[in-house]
């Protein structure tokens, strides 16, 4: 383990991760700077970090100049900033908190759940699979909003080992890994994301695909089968560790769903019925937790009870009501246009689709074929415009903002519609993340 006892750490901006990796910090005895972008009467945990001896200050240019053993970068924090390049320019290390806690940890299990679309799915479901076997052992963090330095502070993973931690991992976090080893882990698929974050559509898909690059010998990889642009970038980045493949479309995968049954080496482990949460996207994020879960002991008696139980997550194609023979369902969390393909793809019956928010400059042409199944697209927000005109060439509604948007739904839906909130983008031009867009949407509609 790095010893940080009276090393001076340079913590950049705060949040719930930012936090955490300042506390567990000042447990291993570091002397600990917070450089924060708000002003500081504006940091509400400004107090506790005084009481506790940790210097915050702004991101003024001197500070950057200053000698730190190590910077703890939040993964919000572009890592092309000036402040952040004149670090490294420097010589000093900079990671993010799942690094942070990955170094100072004893052995554990670390299950790494990567992708475009499906992660915060795969990563419950695999939780709850894994803990039906390990009731006592089984954490669940990383980008699902619990920050990795919680847990070990929580259960002293310092000093306790052969936990079974399933991480959610985002590509913010994945581009400052060093030392970060997963012994199992799956970039469930690849498609157009954060473009404005990382650049280009290459730096985002190959940042995805350092999960695995410290992995090696009996570690094992999912590898899906059915995405061509994995295949492609594995080609760049070579698997140094097993692989074992899943699919919906090709028998001969380790991990198999055809319409009827879910198959592990041409056995039936239970059939596709068992699966209750909507949509084929979510057999293939089935196979991935019984993937994982088989490669960390897991039985398949205990599996086939956690994926008969599990009934999805928050904000993920969830349904909030049926009134008047319409169902609403809220996906705050489709992100990017693949997610909002995914989510129309589960739906048989007549969509209105509720689209807009942050301009992230997303391709909206894959939405294109799907537009025979959508009634109409009302958009909103920042990027709406763009929507309105790409998209539905003028043919759909354009409204400012969420509540707007509902109301047209409202007008024009009948008995058997589905009005769907699936925004194709971030929230943070209206909101200040996916899950107060969502829960905003479900109180709307629940007041109806």
């Amino acid at each position: 383990m790095t010893d940080f006892f009276g090393k001076k750490v340079l913590v950049l901006g705060l949040a719930r991760s930012g936090m955490a990796a300042v506390k567990l910090l000042l447990k291993l005895g570091a002397e600990v700077t917070v450089s924060e972008s708000k002003s500081l009467d504006k940091i509400e945990e400004l107090p506790w970090l005084q009481e506790n001896g940790v210097r915050v200050t702004n991101q003024t240019a001197d500070i950057f100049e200053e000698d730190f053993y190590m910077a703890v970068k939040n993964p919000g924090i572009n890592g092309k900033l000036w402040f952040v390049k004149r670090l490294r320019e420097r010589g000093i290390p900079v990671i993010t908190e799942i690094e942070l806690a990955f170094t100072v940890s004893a052995p554990q299990h670390y299950i790494a759940i990567t992708g475009s679309n499906g992660k915060t799915t795969t990563a419950t479901l695999t939780y709850e699979i894994i803990k039906a076997q390990y009731p006592e052992k089984t954490l669940l963090c990383g980008n699902i909003g619990i920050a990795l330095c919680e847990m070990v502070l929580e259960y002293d993973l310092i000093k306790n080992e052969g936990f079974y931690i399933v991480l959610e991992v985002s590509n913010f976090q994945l581009v400052d890994i060093v030392k970060f080893r997963p012994e199992t882990a799956v970039i469930i698929n690849l498609s157009a994301d954060h473009l404005d974050f990382m650049g280009s559509e290459d730096a985002y898909y190959s940042s995805k695909m350092r999960v695995y690059e410290n992995m090696c010998g009996e570690d094992v990889l999912l590898y899906n089968l059915d995405d061509e642009l994995i295949s492609e970038y594995e080609k760049k980045f070579p698997v140094g560790c097993k692989k074992l493949t899943y699919s919906l479309s090709e028998p001969s995968a380790d991990l198999y769903a055809d319409t009827e049954n879910v198959y592990y080496m041409g056995e039936k482990l239970f059939p596709v019925s068992d699966i209750k949460v909507v949509g084929r996207h979510n057999v293939q994020n089935v196979l991935v937790g019984v993937g994982c879960a088989l490669k960390n002991g897991v039985s398949p008696e205990k599996i086939r009870e956690a994926v008969s139980s599990f009934r999805g997550v928050e904000h993920r194609i969830e349904f909030v009501r049926e009134k008047d023979g319409i169902r609403y369902y809220n996906d705050s969390k489709g992100t990017n246009v693949d997610a909002t393909v995914i989510a129309l793809r589960a739906f048989s019956s007549p969509v209105i689709l509720l689209a807009g928010g942050h301009e992230k400059g997303l391709d909206l042409s894959p939405l294109k074929s799907l537009l025979h199944g959508v009634k109409k697209v009302i958009s909103y927000g920042e990027c709406g415009e763009r929507i309105y005109k790409e998209l539905t060439e003028c043919t759909g509604i354009l409204v400012n903002d969420l509540p707007e948007a509902l109301s047209e739904a409202v007008k024009i839906a009948v008995s058997g519609d589905v009005i769907l909130l699936s925004p194709t983008t971030s929230s943070y031009d209206q909101y200040t993340c996916f899950e107060e867009r969502g829960e905003h949407f479900k109180s709307l509609v629940n007041s109806l």
